[in-house]
């Protein structure tokens, strides 16, 4: 399987790469009789992610197979960047204005939005590759109150704030009469508006699915013993940098039509909201990888540590 998505993170590179002219000769065709939505800015940089980020990923989780090694957490991160970009990408071809257009060549990408499920429960079977701790050194931990733990606060700040953003961003793209977002779309981000419709079917994604994931991570930072946030954080990680990388890369794409790119003067703002949309998450899955001992459970930990004993 690795072998073929590969193969198709070289051709979406090479897609990519022609479309914005640093090459040419080699996918024109294809792109005008079967995929003309990848010439959009959008189609542009899910190919420029696949054909890097998702490549990478497959040579790492590959090496890491060769050598016998854990690919766990790699393959967590690779379902939720495949899973949601697929996800978008198919919607909106169907209900953007490529909608009407339609073709053969459409039904290739199917497999992908399948194949990986499959492979997503295949890696989830994988064991976990953390450091050894004592139910002691766990217990410890779980005993510190949030504000004892300084990076999960500022965490938790960060989680409000993007339920926040998440909520008021989903609201705008079902068009909210609300005068404050009237002025957010038109003053920040004009991209939700393009009739493509992959930036509206982003937030409505975010607005469905990653606002309660978000509130679930608010929990899982105040409730010890949440073992799940060592996968979800992950997930979750993976598609949040792949949606904010192809929305950014797409509202500031010079072949964005004028009138949906982010106007200049609010240029600054929407980066730094957007960039820290993205990182966060990645911080917060980090954390889980690196100081598993608020998330593991006691109990399990208990009955390894008396296996050992016996043994």
């Amino acid at each position: 399987m690795f072998t073929v998505f590969s193969f198709t993170c070289v051709i979406d590179l090479i897609i990519s790469l022609e479309q914005d002219g640093f090459i040419s000769g080699f996918m024109d065709f294809y792109i005008k009789e079967g995929e003309p939505y990848l010439r959009t800015p959008y189609g542009r940089m899910i190919c420029y992610w696949d054909g890097t980020v998702h490549y990478a990923l497959y040579l790492m989780m590959v090496t890491r197979i060769s050598k016998r090694q854990g690919y766990r957490s790699a393959g967590l991160y690779w379902l939720g960047s495949i899973l949601l970009s697929m996800f978008v990408f198919l919607a909106g071809n169907i209900v953007g204005k490529y909608g009407s257009d339609i073709r053969p060549a459409f039904l290739l990408n199917i497999p992908f939005l399948f194949l990986p499920v499959w492979a997503g429960m295949k890696v989830s079977e994988k064991p976990r590759t953390l450091t050894p701790r004592t139910a002691a050194e766990v217990a410890v931990e779980q005993q510190k109150l949030p504000h004892q733990r300084p990076l999960d606060l500022l965490l938790l700040i960060f989680l409000l704030s993007a339920i926040a953003y998440t909520l008021f961003r989903g609201f705008v793209a079902l068009d909210c009469p609300l005068e404050s977002c009237f002025n957010y779309i038109y003053q920040y981000e004009p991209y939700l508006k393009d009739p493509v419709a992959y930036p509206k079917v982003q937030m409505l994604v975010y607005l469905f699915y990653a606002l309660p994931l978000l509130c679930l991570f608010v929990y899982g930072l105040l409730k010890p013993g949440c073992s799940w946030m060592l996968d979800w954080t992950l997930v979750f990680a993976g598609a949040v940098a792949q949606s904010q990388f192809t929305h950014i890369g797409g509202s500031l794409h010079p072949w964005t039509p004028y009138t949906y790119r982010v106007p200049e003067e609010t240029m600054w703002p929407f980066l730094l909201m957007n960039l820290l949309y993205a990182v966060g998450p990645q911080i917060l899955a980090l954390r889980c990888l690196m100081h598993p001992e608020f998330f593991l459970s006691p109990a399990a930990l208990r009955e390894a540590d008396q296996d050992k004993k016996h043994k």
